[in-house]
């Protein structure tokens, strides 16, 4: 089979396709032939190392199609379910791939599983981060930061749903726009406007009860400075690079305010709180209350292009490749 290898962390051009033996599962695994593999940034931080790999590596930890082979005792699926997953191992950037039973869940027919390799990482991270980081209750305002990404899309069709007022930040009129077709009440144009002066404008000067921030290092300070008295700031990625260090200090002198730096595997730790998560996921779908934008489909072969397509934020919804 085809699958993407990496020899040495680097640049988009460290990811080459190469021809390998087709794994056999174990004992508690599965061999799923994918229809569709997720992109993530997750996937780029271990590209260039900032989350290091052993190498050589294969990348990508999302993907979605058809149990082919199973491993022993195995009782979860059977040869032709239809299964996602979006906890790894890495590899999922390949034709077919190995993975334990237990970290993966059954699709819904109603759901595609060209959807659900796009969604899974993303729109997980979504339901922790309002359901259960900060349960987004209805009446409040919320801060978005790349409100028309992937997750940013989910996320804020998924507190607009439970009631909240959102705010998010794009980084073009054209974003903006898509943005408040995905739930958005108001915009802002970071690359034009100051974030935290609009959000105060916006708010009456109250601030916002959570900023969901998964771009780091340049939009922290505008995060911390939106926050109202006791406010949260969920610092869930690291487009631009990672945070500074900073004072405990600014927290007290800020109102109060908490900051946590969570991570979808510790919320998706058990098989259990895996299919409840993925469960919540696929009934907002199906419901309609949360509308998937698969943006950019690459096949296999233009990885390199895809994530140089990914790191210059190129890119709206959820983008997927197929083998």
């Amino acid at each position: 089979m085809r699958a993407v290898r990496m020899q040495a962390p680097g640049g988009p051009e460290a990811m080459i396709v190469v021809d390998v033996p087709t794994p056999e599962p174990g004992p508690g695994q599965v061999r799923v032939r994918h229809e569709a593999m997720g992109l993530n940034f997750i996937d780029i931080y271990q590209r260039t190392g900032l989350y290091p790999l052993p190498c050589p590596t294969g990348l990508g930890l999302e993907g979605a199609g058809v149990v082919e082979s199973v491993g022993g005792g195995v009782t979860r699926f059977k040869v032709g379910d239809r299964i996602a997953y979006a906890s790894g191992p890495v590899g999922a950037y390949s034709e077919a791939h190995v993975v334990e039973a237990a970290r993966a869940v059954h699709v819904p027919d109603d759901i595609p599983l060209t959807v659900a390799a796009g969604v899974m990482l993303k729109g997980m991270t979504a339901e922790y981060l309002v359901r259960r980081t900060f349960h987004v209750k209805q009446g409040q305002v919320i801060l978005v930061h790349a409100a028309a990404g992937g997750v940013g899309q989910i996320l804020c069709q998924w507190a607009k749903g439970l009631g909240a007022t959102v705010i998010g930040t794009v980084g073009s009129p054209e974003k903006a726009d898509l943005a408040r077709t995905r739930g958005c009440d108001h915009t802002i144009l970071y690359r034009d406007e100051d974030i935290a002066a609009r959000v105060r404008e916006i708010t009456d000067s109250e601030g916002v009860a959570v900023a969901y921030d998964s771009v780091g290092a340049t939009t922290f300070e505008a995060s911390l400075a939106s926050l109202s008295r006791r406010g949260m700031l969920v610092i869930f990625g690291n487009a631009s690079g990672p945070v500074p260090p900073f004072d405990p200090l600014r927290l007290s002198r800020g109102g109060s305010l908490f900051v946590t730096r969570p991570t979808l595997f510790d919320y998706v730790a058990t098989t259990e709180e895996l299919d409840d998560s993925a469960a919540a996921l696929f009934a907002e779908i199906a419901s309609g209350r949360v509308k998937i934008e698969i943006g950019r489909t690459f096949r296999l072969e233009d990885i390199q292009e895809a994530h140089r397509t990914m790191e210059s934020r190129d890119t709206t919804g959820s983008s997927i490749l197929v083998p």
